[in-house]
C-alpha cells in the first residue's frame, strides 16, 4: 500500500462548495481504486491537503474537470511518520494547524528520518502543543506536519524546540 498527497487549490470559497469538491475528489479516488485517508482544509479555504492510499505502486493522475475548476497538484508519494495508518483510518483525527517545511535539497530521506527520531521527543517540552503526525514526500521536497495547539505562536515555539523551520503555517478549518 502506498500513500499519496494531492493538494487542491479550490476556485470555491464557501464551506459547502469546498465540501462538494472533497466529495467529488473522494469519488475520483475511489473510482481509481484508492481510498481517501484524510483531507485537511486551510481556514481561508485556499488549499485542501488530501492523503490517499492506493494498493499499487503509483497513484493515477486525476481529472481536474470534476473538481469545479480547482487546481490539482500531485500525486506525490508520501511516508507517514509519527502515527499509525490504522489509527488515522479508525479515528480520522482533526488537527488545528499544519506546517509545511520545504526540505533543503541536501537532506535525503534517511537523514530526515534520523533527525525526526532524534528531535520528536523534544515536543514534550512544549506543553500547549501536541505533535500529531507528519507526511514526508518520498522525493523529500517537503513535509506536512500536523499539530493541535493553542495558537500559531505555540506551533512556532514547538518548531523552534525541534530546530526545524516553518516554510508555511496554516490554521485548519
Amino acid at each position: 500500500m502506498s500513500l499519496y498527497l494531492y493538494e487542491i487549490v479550490p476556485a470555491a470559497e464557501r464551506r459547502d462548495e469546498i465540501s462538494q469538491i472533497i466529495k467529488e475528489f473522494a469519488a475520483e479516488i475511489t473510482t481509481a481504486g484508492g481510498e481517501l485517508i484524510e483531507t485537511q482544509v486551510t481556514k481561508d479555504h485556499g488549499r485542501i491537503f488530501a492523503i490517499s492510499e492506493f494498493s499499487g505502486c503509483a497513484a493515477p493522475e486525476l481529472k481536474v474537470d470534476v473538481l469545479a475548476g480547482a487546481e490539482l497538484e500531485g500525486p506525490h508519494q508520501v511516508r507517514l511518520v509519527g502515527a499509525e495508518l490504522a489509527e488515522i483510518k479508525a479515528a480520522r483525527p482533526e488537527a488545528g494547524y499544519l506546517v509545511e517545511w520545504d526540505i533543503p535539497a541536501e537532506i535525503d530521506m534517511d537523514t530526515y528520518l534520523a533527525r525526526k527520531k532524534e528531535k520528536s521527543p523534544l515536543y514534550a517540552d512544549v506543553k500547549d502543543v501536541s505533535f500529531l503526525r507528519t507526511y514526508v514526500r518520498e522525493d523529500t521536497a517537503k513535509c506536512l506536519c500536523f499539530y493541535d495547539a493553542a495558537d500559531e505562536d505555540a506551533v512556532r515555539r514547538a518548531r523552534e524546540v525541534v530546530s526545524t523551520p516553518v516554510s508555511r503555517l496554516h490554521q485548519l478549518d
